[in-house]
């Protein structure tokens, strides 16, 4: 028996008004960044010798930022989702901290921490001799920090949806809660940890207020493509587009390919 079609929906005025304008404000910066490109330039400007070397920094550090996460991230996003323990809740606001956490107050926390006279920064400089802040392995920390808490979440939601009762199965066949965890559990949130892993990447790769407080802005060591974009308003709003254009493909391209996990209505 099939179903009578329902009529269609008729939308309030008092919603539908506001909720163009909502779009209209989302989608016309991005319109007046493309309108605003100088196109007929922009072989040239993507192949200057600056802009590439800003853009393979980034996508390297991004990329050791979010190995990072992931190794730190998903035990941490396990013990979250299935260890009972005093604190669990505090812990998880915590964990969650760095999403509404000013980027610049993070630079400054991880400077106290880090750096040559932080907490950790003066053992690591006095016994081995190790600088962080100011350096690339600076930056890669400096996104990792900012970036983690995407994939904690990310996870964390993939391991409450999956059903324990396999995890369950493997331990009364004897395996070990190692064996378990690599050879049961990842493969079940498999695709929490990807798309939590892409989404860690895009942040890292946006990242700006922290890595220029524990980074600097150095060209060629610190200087990623978000700050090459600061960088460059104040001399050549041209290279400034140009630079953000490519921030702009990375992340439509990011969410175009989360959409059925992240932005699509089921």
């Amino acid at each position: 028996m099939t179903r009578p079609a329902s009529p269609r929906q008729r939308v309030p005025l008092a919603l539908l008004l506001p909720a163009g304008l909502g779009l209209l404000f989302l989608v016309l910066p991005l319109v007046g960044l493309l309108a605003g490109a100088p196109w007929t330039s922009l072989p040239r400007r993507l192949a200057q010798p600056g802009v590439l070397t800003a853009l393979r920094l980034s996508l390297e550090t991004a990329t050791l930022a979010t190995l990072l996460c992931v190794v730190l991230g998903v035990p941490l996003a396990w013990l979250l989702a299935r260890v009972e323990f005093p604190g669990r809740r505090l812990v998880r606001a915590l964990v969650i901290v760095p999403l509404v956490l000013p980027p610049v107050v993070g630079g400054v926390a991880l400077l106290l921490v880090f750096g040559r006279r932080g907490l950790l920064g003066s053992w690591l400089d006095t016994t081995f001799g190790v600088t962080l802040p100011f350096t690339t392995a600076g930056v890669v920390l400096a996104e990792a920090f900012v970036a983690m808490p995407f994939l904690v979440i990310a996870v964390e939601g993939a391991l409450r949806g999956a059903d324990p009762r396999y995890e369950e199965a493997a331990a009364t066949l004897g395996a070990g809660r190692w064996t378990t965890f690599t050879h049961v559990t990842l493969p079940l949130v498999a695709p929490g940890v990807a798309a939590g892993a892409v989404l860690c990447w895009a942040r890292a790769l946006g990242e700006f207020g922290a890595t220029i407080t524990f980074a600097g802005n150095y060209p060629g060591r610190t200087q990623t493509m978000p700050l090459a974009v600061y960088l460059a308003l104040e001399t050549d709003l041209q290279a400034a587009i140009v630079l953000s254009l490519i921030l702009l493909t990375v992340s439509v391209a990011i969410l175009a390919g989360l959409r059925d996990r992240w932005v699509s209505a089921p």
